[in-house]
């Protein structure tokens, strides 16, 4: 545990696999026009089946789970949504309501930035709800940069916004 924070970024552990998909189902309905998930819920609730794929991280404060995020190691894994060659991704960052402003997102970019880095990645890239506000402001505030052109049209009404981070 870093003596600046009074939580840990972690791996995620079996037992903490339904218990964080319904934290990140939580925290994304918690969310000004994150009500009506629709089946994302279910993709956000089956931390198993992304733990099996990709590096599901997690924040905890003892035995309490703070938040978590999936870090996608590249193109080809069935988490990546439209990374480029070299690039690595950042999916489903959330954090419990109850624990919002600690620096607990930060703290999961961050750790998802390092990994990329030591991976040799050339780039991390991410998507974002428009209404997902204060991340967008994290996200900047770490180098990501608004890249409309890879904005991603998941339904008529609904098109998610790229940010990338060039290493």
């Amino acid at each position: 545990m870093d003596a600046s924070t009074d939580f840990e970024i972690r791996s995620v552990r079996p037992v903490e696999f339904a218990p964080l998909g319904r934290l990140t189902v939580e925290a994304y309905r918690s969310l000004d026009g994150g009500g009506d998930l629709g089946g994302y819920a279910a993709e956000l609730a089956d931390v198993a089946r992304r733990a099996a794929v990709a590096d599901v991280l997690v924040a905890v404060d003892g035995a309490t789970l703070l938040g978590g995020v999936t870090f996608v190691p590249g193109p080809d894994n069935p988490y990546a949504e439209e990374l480029g060659p070299g690039e690595v991704g950042i999916r489903m960052l959330a954090v419990t309501p109850s624990a919002q402003g600690r620096g607990i997102g930060r703290a999961l970019s961050v750790a998802c930035i390092e990994r990329a880095r030591a991976a040799g990645a050339n780039g991390v890239a991410l998507h974002s709800t428009p209404w997902m506000t204060t991340a967008h402001r994290l996200y900047e505030s770490l180098g990501f940069v608004r890249a409309p052109e890879r904005d991603l049209r998941v339904s008529a009404d609904l098109v998610l916004l790229s940010f990338v981070l060039p290493l």
